[in-house]
């Protein structure tokens, strides 16, 4: 590839480690509620934003909660220590603790290719789920990027809709015939079946066989953060990172108590929850080279601009877009903090409190539009004209469409991927399809990255993957090539602060 990316490459610079003084202040939940309800919903989402900005960049000290009390004296590790089971020690921790802590802030480790991004292989997390101690059973996870997490969710919303729809009319027809056997699909993608049989009339009762789903949980909600798929939503994956990685505790997770007793209670409000969750969904999307070349931004010889049309074409024929779906439609790019989605929504925190008891409610969720809000990289190009480059784009039609090549299910990937445990319940050897979206400049690759090129990466796939892998290294040399140049494509940018 010789295309030049004049703006995507930033140096991001970590912050000093925070003196108490310099401590943020707590971001109020009921403020942000107060400008809700009174119309300014622009402002409080740009709040909102800013505040959760602030929250990923800062460097957090002890004072402030920033680590927990591992024993022998340290509050953070690279490793787990089960081992060190004392009182208020690691293995007695509030939540169960996987691993951790090991960092003072949220882009010491999501900062390639910029801040947010994502993290180099010194930067995997070990985690021991299970307590084991056994470091031949502990897990390792690479650092994936945090750039518009609202679409995920978003299209995950939509599938678990059309899912809970044909469970619905499953139902209907199970207690109008007897019995019913559906197959399931969401936005394309298959997710196996469902049975139902009726077991009482007057009401009606069914029992349900889930045991034909296809990448899916029993519930049929949509899981779209965690590499094995096991978090719906941006809030919830976020004050699990918080606790195991940073030893930060949100309230909404522990209540005001000291559960990895480090002497600071209360160390993430449920405001500072919601700030990082609007932060994360409204974050500019991963772009491509052929893009930005289109709107001036790059340089792209015509003979790179060839293999990667080519390569896009091989994409789809080795059968990688089978499960990297490239794109789907959207029915409704709103993004809303607190969902209103069942599935997707705290109907009690983890703290065993409710929601609205802190402020939490639909009545003043945060709303904002993934297509047209996003504040970075609105830019001015060169003949004046003012692109959004950070939003969602809408097809000739209108239909917003995002690319971000996964079909949100769980795949088996062979032995040779499989975790040496599966803590989880789920199966060692299943992972989420991975998002492709800016994959080009989030490497090193797979849950553990243990892939060092993209090449690599597609020729340990196995499992559900095999035929592709397989396909891919039966192409020429040339047209792996094209592939690979085709997956070089997918990019992140980031405009220059003047571009604003």
């Amino acid at each position: 590839m010789t295309a030049r990316i004049t703006h995507t490459l930033a140096l991001t610079l970590l912050p000093l480690a925070a003196s108490a003084e310099d401590a943020l202040p707590p971001v109020d939940q009921n403020a942000l509620n107060q400008m809700v309800q009174s119309g300014q919903t622009d402002e409080a989402f740009l709040e909102a934003f800013e505040a959760g900005d602030e929250l990923t960049e800062f460097s957090f000290t002890a004072a402030q909660g920033v680590g927990a009390n591992i024993g022998e004296g340290r509050l953070f590790t690279r490793f787990p220590r089960a081992d060190l089971d004392g009182p208020e020690e690691w293995a007695n921790h509030l939540p169960k603790r996987e691993g951790g802590a090991n960092a003072t802030s949220c882009i010491a480790c999501h900062n390639a290719p910029f801040a947010n991004g994502a993290g180099d292989i010194a930067l995997n997390v070990v985690v021991d789920p299970g307590h084991t101690g056994d470091p031949s059973l502990y897990l390792e996870r690479n650092t994936l990027p945090l750039f518009a997490l609202g679409i995920p969710q978003r299209l995950a919303e939509e599938m678990s809709l059309e899912l809970y729809l044909q469970r619905t009319n499953a139902e209907a027809e199970a207690c109008q015939s007897g019995q019913s056997v559906t197959s399931l699909s969401a936005k394309g993608v298959r997710f196996g079946t469902l049975a139902m049989t009726r077991t009482a009339t007057e009401p009606c009762m069914v029992e349900t066989d889930t045991s034909n789903l296809d990448g899916v949980d029993p519930d049929l909600v949509i899981k779209a953060f965690g590499w094995k798929g096991n978090e719906p939503t941006i809030r919830s994956f976020t004050r699990g990172a918080a606790h195991n990685e940073l030893g930060l505790q949100a309230v909404e997770l522990i209540g005001d108590v000291d559960g990895d007793y480090d002497g600071v209670i209360n160390e993430l409000t449920v405001g500072d929850m919601t700030a990082l969750s609007i932060y994360m969904a409204g974050l500019e999307r991963p772009v491509s080279t052929l893009e930005l070349a289109e709107l001036g931004l790059v340089e792209l010889a015509e003979e790179d601009r060839t293999d990667i049309l080519a390569g896009e074409a091989l994409f789809t024929q080795t059968g990688c877009a089978s499960c990297h779906v490239p794109s789907m439609e959207m029915n409704d790019t709103n993004f809303r903090e607190p969902s209103q989605i069942a599935g997707f929504y705290d109907i009690i925190f983890p703290d065993g409190s409710a929601p609205a008891a802190h402020g939490l409610t639909d009545a003043s969720a945060i709303v904002f539009d993934l297509a047209a809000d996003q504040p970075n990289n609105q830019i001015t190009l060169e003949n004046g004209e003012m692109q959004h480059l950070g939003a969602v784009a809408r097809n000739e039609n209108g239909v917003a469409v995002a690319e971000w090549f996964t079909d949100f299910k769980r795949h088996d990937m062979g032995e040779a991927l499989a975790d040496p445990d599966d803590p989880l319940g789920i199966p060692a050897s299943h992972f989420l399809t991975r998002s492709l979206a800016g994959v080009a400049v989030t490497g090193p690759w797979l849950h553990d990255g243990r892939a060092t090129t993209l090449a690599e990466a597609i020729e340990l796939h196995g499992g559900d993957a095999a035929f592709s892998a397989t396909r891919f290294e039966a192409l020429e040399e040339d047209a792996q090539d094209q592939l690979i140049a085709f997956l070089e494509n997918l990019v992140m940018y980031q405009a220059e602060e003047e571009d604003h």
